[in-house]
């Protein structure tokens, strides 16, 4: 990324997190933060073997300028859930000065990281990038959904102006699993093409790499959105995985099916059942 120039810079949010499994307990052996980002206190709501993060972003939201680095390793055998206490907000600003999001991932044979944000809001007028990239050892799982809003819809604002752009991707050993290279300018086509958003102010993705299921596995999740909610789902099996697509008009419906599914498939790959946050709307 290039960097922007000295005026144009704004906050730079760190958050670095190891953890790693002590005598059946996973804990975090390194945390360094930088404001606005901090960390709350580890939890277990699952026992002591699965720890849960909350990452908090004190500044409210991200504005031109602004940037944020998550960096998340895990050694060998440890588990965690990392999610956060609100939605993320991007807000308007002007296209030389871009608001940035990178997170990267690094897990360790037999190694389990479920990476379940808050939706983030991209006001109109906003130029976000976010990038994701998950290094994922042989042996090891990752599960991670990424829901947007563009425009705050419920003030019957649309995404007229600004730019978006999203790249996630997920290797292992120097070989891609899986590749997500997204962008969305304001005002364009895409935002009312079936092809695209078709006239809808969310789309979410939400992909479980280094577990496979089955057929069966794969039509039963589909069963999991309901018929009459409006909307659009699609479940798609990789070479490695499972992937998950919505677009519709809520941000609270798409992780409702996305809880769903996720709670259908973890006692596969987790070989156990699924603890809904407390922080996540209902």
């Amino acid at each position: 990324m290039v960097p922007l120039p000295q005026e144009q810079r704004g906050w730079l949010g760190m958050a670095h997190l190891s953890y790693a499994l002590e005598s059946g307990r996973c804990v975090p052996t390194h945390t360094y933060t930088r404001a606005p980002l901090r960390v709350q206190r580890p939890l277990y709501p699952e026992g002591a073997d699965l720890c849960h993060t909350v990452l908090v972003h004190t500044a409210g939201g991200l504005v031109g300028g602004d940037s944020l680095e998550v960096r998340l390793t895990l050694a060998a055998q440890a588990q965690a859930l990392v999610t956060t206490a609100a939605a993320s907000k991007v807000y308007g600003s002007s296209a030389e000065a871009l608001a940035s999001h990178q997170i990267t991932i690094t897990l360790a044979p037999g190694s389990c990281l479920e990476w379940m944000p808050q939706e983030t809001i991209v006001f109109n007028g906003a130029h976000y990038r976010q990038q994701l990239r998950v290094n994922l050892a042989p042996g090891a799982i990752w599960a991670g959904w990424d829901i947007t809003r563009f425009g705050r819809s419920a003030r019957g604002e649309t995404f007229e102006q600004g730019q978006w752009r999203s790249q996630l991707e997920v290797w292992q050993t120097d070989r891609p699993l899986w590749l997500d290279r997204q962008r969305l300018s304001g005002g364009s086509r895409p935002l009312g093409s079936p092809n695209g958003l078709a006239g809808q102010p969310v789309a979410g993705s939400f992909a479980i790499l280094g577990h496979s299921p089955d057929a069966a596995q794969v039509e039963a999740l589909r069963q999991l959105w309901p018929t009459d909610q409006p909307g659009d789902i699609g479940v798609t099996r990789l070479q490695s995985g499972l992937l998950c697509r919505y677009r519709g008009p809520s941000s609270q419906a798409a992780r409702r099916w996305f809880v769903a599914v996720w709670q259908h498939l973890r006692p596969h790959y987790l070989g156990r059942a699924a603890a809904v946050s407390r922080l996540w709307p209902q």
